[in-house]
């Protein structure tokens, strides 16, 4: 009986591991892709702004320290509300988790400089 509540425990704990980590994988995934539609076309793949409509609006290089220094709550903000008249309000397109995420993946392409 202890043998069989022991192996019903292991299971459970495995599934569970196994869910957050395709779950994170996903979202990561998910964040990436979402960059790419939403940020991309102004800051470049890389994060680096440097194509020709970051050139044209002087999009900051997300991967510099100037950007890498700010909080995580004040890169939310400027994705949320946009940074005008250059970037746009993001509040109204995209969910606190969306933005949460692209939040992280901005670390990330710091990390890749």
């Amino acid at each position: 009986m202890n043998r069989c509540i022991l192996r019903i425990a292991q299971t459970l704990f495995f599934a569970c591991g196994l869910v957050f980590f395709f779950h994170t994988s996903t979202r990561a995934a998910d964040s990436a892709s979402l960059f790419k539609t939403k940020c991309a076309m102004c800051h470049a793949a890389n994060g680096s702004g440097d194509n020709m409509m970051g050139k044209r609006l002087g999009a900051k290089d997300l991967r510099s320290s100037e950007v890498q220094k700010k909080t995580d709550a004040e890169l939310d903000k400027e994705i949320t509300d946009g940074i005008p008249p250059k970037m746009p309000s993001y509040k109204s397109t995209l969910t606190a988790a969306d933005i949460k995420g692209l939040v992280s993946y901005i670390r990330e392409l710091g990390k890749k400089k």
